[in-house]
């Protein structure tokens, strides 16, 4: 490993490519530490302890969320228009075409048109979270032209990351967004870890050796289900053109554990935070059945069983639904057929799609039973030792523990094709 490290660091094009990353990742943090003006903080800090959802929302934002900074969607908005264009082309085959097989030109347009559905959205969000914050008296006098400045200001921010985050992918070490929620959240293990060493008590010391164990087993059981996959045997009938013979060789068609990869998680969590947030935002209104309600709505989701279970079941639900639409069985068993190859003792076409279905189905199911006890992790490890590890556990290490398999493997992708042209 550290003589990898070393051959990094001696390739002068990595290195300088290594550098302007960690520049750009330096410049994010700084805007992430920027608030936004009237901002009570004590208020803020209160809120975040009591919603464990929101602490969620702020991996995904990056850290701007919690300090309501000037970038406090971060790339939400991005990643939810990227989820919409990817559903779109399973609903409209002319955009699918155009992603597909318009080659790079294609994919530039499709590209450009989740850039601008990122504006609407980040605007709505922005306006949604005013809302909610007001609410919660942490933001105080909030006029039309304070609103109008705060959704324009939250939304250059997003467009800011965004385009912080596809000069980080034009180096081709790491996926940008990814690497730009990656660092907000290592960037919060500090301040986690220092207020777990503030709270230190050593009769609870076997509860942080429970807690020390239970964040290994996790960060063990992600890398395992990371790169996880199901091999299935795919070969290839001989044939001849002219005086040469093609085919008769055999590879796999490799079916992943977790197709889906955190966005399930992001799909159920946008679902459990519509109804407390619109709940949160009605609970003062004028009219007291109103209130009543969401009051009770209210509670109804503050009730650690309830979320957890319906969390759970909405996880596992979305990596079914995300699966099916990312993966299917009959254009890969029509490829297969048109290339001349086949599963041994499968029938081409329409018997060879039923199986890898069959096979997918059993594959998705440990993958989603996995993500969802991911999703819950928090609640679980804050039940057996009352530390909060919304940060250190669960979503977050799945997201950080990705972000690194996927990044070394572009880096050693990289040092591969520079060995090739030193040969």
């Amino acid at each position: 490993m550290f003589e990898k490290v070393i051959q990094i660091f001696k390739v002068k094009d990595l290195r300088n490519k290594i550098f302007f990353i960690l520049v750009i990742l330096v410049v994010f943090r700084l805007a992430a530490n920027i608030p936004l003006p009237g901002i009570d903080q004590a208020q803020l800090v209160k809120f975040f302890q009591s919603n464990q959802l929101f602490g969620l929302l702020n991996l995904f934002s990056g850290g701007g969320l919690r300090g309501i900074s000037i970038v406090l969607l971060g790339v939400g908005p991005y990643i939810t228009a990227s989820i919409i264009m990817q559903l779109m082309t399973m609903i409209i085959p002319r955009l699918e075409q155009i992603y597909k097989e318009e080659g790079e030109a294609g994919r530039e347009k499709f590209n450009q048109w989740t850039r601008w559905l990122t504006v609407p959205l980040a605007a709505m969000q922005t306006f949604a979270m005013i809302s909610l914050l007001r609410s919660q008296g942490i933001i105080s006098e909030v006029t039309l032209f304070k609103t109008f400045s705060i959704v324009v200001v939250s939304v250059a921010g997003t467009i800011f990351l965004m385009w912080l985050g596809e000069l980080i992918t034009e180096k081709k070490i790491g996926n940008g967004v990814s690497l730009i929620i990656f660092a907000g959240i290592v960037a919060s293990l500090p301040s986690a870890t220092s207020k777990i060493l503030a709270t230190w008590d050593p009769s609870q010391f076997f509860t942080y050796v429970i807690f020390l164990v239970i964040t290994i087993a996790a960060i063990a059981g992600v890398v395992f289900m990371t790169e996880g996959q199901r091999n299935i045997p795919v070969s290839y009938a001989k044939r001849i053109r002219g005086n040469r013979m093609y085919g008769g060789t055999s590879t796999h068609l490799p079916l992943r554990v977790n197709q889906a990869g955190v966005i399930p998680i992001i799909f159920a969590m946008s679902i459990m935070l519509f109804p407390g947030m619109i709940a949160n935002f009605l609970a003062n209104a004028s009219n007291p059945t109103i209130a009543g309600m969401a009051r009770t709505v209210g509670n109804i989701f503050q009730n650690q069983w309830f979320y957890g279970s319906a969390y759970f079941i909405l996880v596992v639900a979305f990596t079914y639904f995300y699966t099916a639409v990312v993966f299917d069985p009959n254009k890969i068993s029509e490829s297969l057929q048109k290339q001349g190859g086949y599963v041994p003792g499968i029938r081409p076409g329409k018997t060879t799609a039923e199986y890898l279905y069959k096979i997918m189905n059993r594959t998705t199911l440990s993958g989603a039973l996995f993500l969802g006890l991911i999703a819950i992790l928090p609640f679980i490890v804050q039940g057996l030792t009352s530390i909060n590890s919304v940060t250190i556990g669960g979503t977050g290490l799945l997201i950080v523990v990705s972000v690194v398999i996927e990044t070394i493997k572009q880096v050693e992708g990289q040092l591969v094709m520079r060995d090739y042209e030193g040969f």
